[in-house]
């Protein structure tokens, strides 16, 4: 069947159905480049128009700045209409100098030193204080944000015996008593889709770079498992953090750092295919994703309302099935993997 924006899936095995195209808001944090006020509310307006009706942000996206630019947009919509997903693990706080306070790696973003804190109480602030940037009194879903030792270190273990022994809790029980529909967890790296994504009962995973037209080395690993768990899938990067949108050019970013090289020729590689079959190498990469059997949303991000309006294009173009047939023979995706049916 082909795809819509109105199209839904179910998240794992919970009540929560989700639209298969959200709005991911790391780009209105400011990490490339600063945007403008009015240029982010354009952007979320050219979302809302074209029938975006799922968002996710969190407090690290500009150290609360997106979350402020969501919320301030979305209490303007009848909440019944939206669905919302932050994250949880981190809380913000006043920096003891503000004057002098570093807010890397955000180019832009809010004045807030972070604190990481996976405790039972430390999830509880975090989500009570993500009410009040939002401005709403009800989100959907929330997730476990970056339990990985990109950004932890030597404290990972810690901050895991954290959320082992108090954190889950404090989700499970915000899910009883009805305030969210489910819980997840946020993973940047294949190893963490492996690890501690097992070792907690999820209800949902967002998967930043592990699944995406460039590397499916999770397929038989950890989005395997997911299949094997009822555990469902929103991707958070089917761009790939930058290249599979702007192509290989020099300035090519991918895991949200500089493309390595053999990244940047395996995308001239699908490029060269694309060219053949006439497809768009960002509707190839928006569309790929969804043809997982426990992927129920892709969120590419937008920071101008044009970005928006493509991604939109992007998600219903037609590909040939001679497309996706050629990159499998020549290599440049799993053979296994599961591809979208011709439209």
């Amino acid at each position: 069947m082909a795809l819509t924006l109105s199209t839904r899936r179910p998240v794992g095995a919970t009540d929560l159905s989700l639209p298969v195209f959200g709005f991911g808001s790391a780009h209105l944090g400011e990490l490339y480049g600063r945007v403008d006020e009015a240029v982010s509310q354009a952007t979320l307006q050219a979302a809302w128009d074209g029938g975006v009706r799922f968002y996710d942000t969190a407090p690290w996206y500009g150290r609360g700045l997106s979350e402020h630019r969501i919320g301030g947009f979305l209490r303007t919509k009848p909440r019944d209409e939206f669905q919302l997903t932050t994250k949880v693990g981190r809380t913000l706080r006043r920096p003891r100098d503000p004057a002098t306070f570093d807010r890397g790696p955000w180019t832009g973003g809010l004045n807030f030193e972070v604190h990481f804190d996976y405790t039972y109480d430390g999830v509880m602030r975090s989500y009570q204080q993500a009410l009040q940037r939002l401005a709403v009194d009800t989100i959907d879903a929330l997730l476990i944000h970056d339990l990985d030792a990109s950004f932890h270190g030597d404290k990972l273990a810690g901050y895991q015996e954290q959320l082992e022994a108090s954190g889950m809790k404090a989700l499970q029980e915000l899910k009883s008593a009805g305030d969210i529909k489910a819980y997840g967890m946020g993973i940047n790296t294949r190893e963490a889709l492996e690890d501690i994504a097992t070792r907690v009962d999820l209800d949902f995973v967002l998967v930043a770079m592990p699944y995406t037209l460039i590397d499916q080395a999770s397929l038989h690993s950890g989005m395997a498992a997911c299949v094997a768990r009822n555990v469902g899938v929103i991707i958070g990067a089917p761009f790939a953090s930058g290249i599979l949108v702007t192509g290989s050019h020099s300035g090519a970013t991918y895991g949200y750092a500089a493309a390595p090289e053999e990244i940047k020729a395996k995308v001239r590689a699908i490029e060269a295919v694309c060219a053949a079959h006439g497809v768009a190498l960002p509707a190839a990469a928006l569309q790929f994703p969804l043809a997982h059997p426990a992927v129920a949303s892709i969120i590419p991000g937008a920071a101008r309302p044009q970005e928006v309006i493509e991604n939109l294009a992007s998600l219903v173009a037609a590909i040939p099935a001679a497309f996706w047939s050629d990159l499998k023979t020549e290599g440049l995706i799993d053979p296994a993997a599961p591809v979208p049916a011709a439209a």
